[in-house]
């Protein structure tokens, strides 16, 4: 298979655009409308999804003051680029460079913040990748010499992360997005995956709002389907091996988990439980094939996304998911996509996550506060 972006690719997207760990910046906000603010913190909300900074204003009226809201990067973002709640203090007077809301409301996303007694940027974050190593480590194995998932016994802890591609494309194409998956030129719309005519006027129009309709930004909605391994804060394999199955711990959602199953069973559910109740994460059975996790996921709901973008689903789509640890350091990712409803054929596509060691899987709360 061919991959449909390279890390290089991706990361130079991430390095021109704004992180965000959370949603499109651009479906709250608009780029067309450049905006400074200079006045007097007035109050510090340092929760996920992301931290805020209040301040008081002039009015450019003359007529007192005005409350504005600087939106942030996520606090787990924040804390890893060196800051903290008390980097900014309400008193302190900053200038603030950004972009302002589309809907008129006085709220910004702050690109930049400069505290006007020292003259110093804070606030500011980059994200950057674990460096590779200088010579590729062996896959670790189990005592039966299958590949572990996760890290070796008495090691250190870790997690996979910085997938090589955060958009799902048909392998083969190259059309320009952002992290996102919001489209540069909504005329490359079906160039995207083989949609249905429904399928791909929903997918424009999703498209045409800049992902404003995203479950997941609107209402915390879980990353089901590929989208999980597309997220900024990665996921966790943990192997249970005696009963024959594999947690999958999802850091950008809400502490939610899927369980892939290897014992051999049907895709039926629980009686009683899920056994006709579709799931944001689906029921996923694997079995290993050499050295790579074949998985089998289907039994959808529709009330999510299952890939940045907003690429259209139904209750009928099926993933054949591939993992591979190629080595200590990589894990291939190769996914299909089956779902007769929304999909004239099936396609395929795929990247490449690095395992992040010494650290763990960082915990994203989506409902700590609101846009």
């Amino acid at each position: 298979m061919r991959f449909i972006a390279t890390a290089t690719l991706t990361l130079l997207l991430l390095a021109g655009a704004r992180i965000a760990a959370h949603h499109e910046i651009l479906a709250k906000f608009d780029d067309k409308k450049p905006t400074t603010l200079s006045g007097v913190v007035t109050l510090v909300d340092w929760r996920n999804p992301h931290a805020h900074l209040f301040m008081n204003v002039k009015d450019p009226k003359g007529t007192g003051v005005l409350n504005w809201a600087v939106e942030l990067e996520s606090v787990i973002d924040l804390q890893d680029g060196g800051w903290n709640r008390d980097t900014v203090k309400a008193g302190d007077s900053i200038t603030v460079k950004g972009i302002a809301a589309r809907d008129g409301s006085r709220q910004v996303w702050g690109d930049s913040v400069v505290l006007t007694a020292t003259g110093r940027r804070v606030l500011n974050v980059t994200l950057t990748p674990p460096p590779p190593p200088l010579q590729p480590r062996p896959v670790p194995r189990w005592s039966d010499k299958q590949p572990r998932l996760g890290p070796i016994p008495g090691g250190v802890q870790g997690y996979w992360g910085f997938p090589s591609s955060t958009v799902l494309m048909e392998a083969g194409t190259n059309i320009k997005m952002d992290a996102w998956g919001l489209l540069a030129n909504i005329a490359d719309a079906p160039k995207v995956a083989p949609m249905q005519p429904w399928a791909l006027a929903l997918y424009k129009n999703r498209q045409s709002r800049f992902l404003q309709d995203d479950p997941m930004y609107l209402n915390c909605k879980p990353p089901g389907g590929a989208r999980q391994f597309q997220l900024r804060y990665g996921v966790q394999f943990v192997e249970d091996r005696e009963r024959q199955r594999i947690f999958v711990l999802v850091g950008s959602g809400n502490s939610n988990y899927r369980i892939i199953y290897t014992d051999g069973r049907g895709h039926a559910g629980q009686v009683g439980g899920d056994d006709d109740n579709p799931l944001y994460y689906g029921r996923a059975v694997a079995k290993w094939e050499g050295d790579t996790l074949a998985v089998d996921t289907r039994g959808f709901n529709e009330d999510f996304w299952f890939t940045n973008g907003g690429l259209p689903h139904t209750e009928q789509l099926k993933l054949l998911e591939r993992f591979t640890r190629t080595d200590f350091d990589t894990l291939k990712y190769e996914v299909t996509i089956d779902d007769p409803g929304a999909y004239t054929r099936s396609w395929s596509s795929g990247w490449t996550l690095r395992w992040v060691a010494n650290e763990e899987l960082p915990r994203h709360l989506c409902q700590e506060n609101r846009p």
